[in-house]
């Protein structure tokens, strides 16, 4: 927002401890807000959509949160506008015989941590790095302090997808459009060029999910449940409006496009735009048009026809 150049930019982040939290208001101030509210869950939202006594009203919403944030944000979304409709965290692993089962397991648990609903998917060509994997993910939800949240999504969410192929793990990824997508192969730039529906890619057993959650740089709001299909996740142009205008700048060009469009207008049945075209063609072209239909032409003009 602030390379965008939005002239105001209010952040809100809950307390921890009744007090602000410190390292999250340095963060906030370091990024640039200009305000900074004590200040989450549904609360935030509301107070920055709808506004209250001391909080003016902002144009659009953007950020992580929980399933409740997400649903206040959604049904908020037309009366201010939103960065996209946030599901549970979604985590793909793609991986083949180059990865042991230990690096797979702890970056699928990594992310299962998030809530007992999101979705984990390894997706391999190898069926022993499969059977591996899953044996050391039951070996480390033994010893994770966030296993409760993990094995209910592992156990609930979780699948486990043996592909004949990479040309098939590639068409399996693509169907999924997982919101992030782990890659560890023989080919990592095969995937960066031939993938077409994801959130992020993570290329490469030196990078993980986690590096792009909290230290990489990257945006790390990303589009959910198959939205990866048809949209992005959150970068500069969203606070980018684009502006259209038009000028016809001589008579002729006026008329000859008035021509055109009165045809058009009358073959949809709109009269009144035809003769918005009409009066132009009449006034700037010098030929009688009839007015909209039932009424006579100009008079002191010749009718063309055609």
């Amino acid at each position: 927002a602030k390379v965008a150049g939005v002239p105001r930019i209010i952040t809100c982040a809950p307390p921890y401890q009744g007090k602000p939290a410190a390292a999250i208001v340095a963060a906030q101030h370091m990024a640039g807000a200009d305000t900074i509210y004590a200040l989450g869950g549904i609360q935030a939202i509301g107070a920055m959509a709808i506004g209250t006594e001391t909080i003016d009203p902002v144009d659009i919403l953007v950020g992580p949160g929980n399933a409740f944030v997400a649903e206040a944000k959604r049904q908020l979304y037309g009366r201010v506008g939103i960065d996209l409709f946030a599901g549970p965290t979604e985590t793909m692993v793609i991986a083949d015989e180059t990865v042991d089962a230990e690096i797979c397991a702890t970056d699928i648990l990594g992310q299962a941590e998030h809530g007992p609903d999101s979705p984990c998917v390894l997706l391999t060509t190898s069926e022993k790095l499969a059977r591996e994997t899953m044996a050391e993910i039951e070996r480390l939800l033994g010893i994770l302090p966030t296993a409760g949240h993990a094995r209910t999504s592992w156990e609930t969410y979780g699948q486990v997808i043996v592909a004949d192929d990479h040309d098939e793990m590639l068409k399996i990824a693509n169907d999924i459009a997982s919101e992030h997508v782990q890659i560890m192969t023989d080919r990592d730039d095969w995937y960066l060029e031939n993938m077409v529906n994801y959130g992020a890619l993570f290329l490469g057993p030196r990078t993980n999910v986690a590096y792009g959650d909290k230290a990489i740089g990257t945006n790390h709001t990303l589009p959910t449940k198959k939205a990866g299909r048809y949209t992005g996740g959150l970068w500069v142009g969203k606070f980018i409006k684009t502006h259209t205008y038009q000028k016809v700048t001589t008579d002729e060009a006026s008329a000859k496009v008035g021509r055109y469009c009165s045809r058009l207008c009358m073959l949809e049945g709109f009269q009144g735009h035809a003769e918005q075209a009409n009066v132009r063609v009449r006034r700037y072209g010098q030929q009688n048009v009839p007015y909209a239909e039932g009424a006579a032409p100009q008079p002191g003009l010749d009718l063309v026809e055609g």
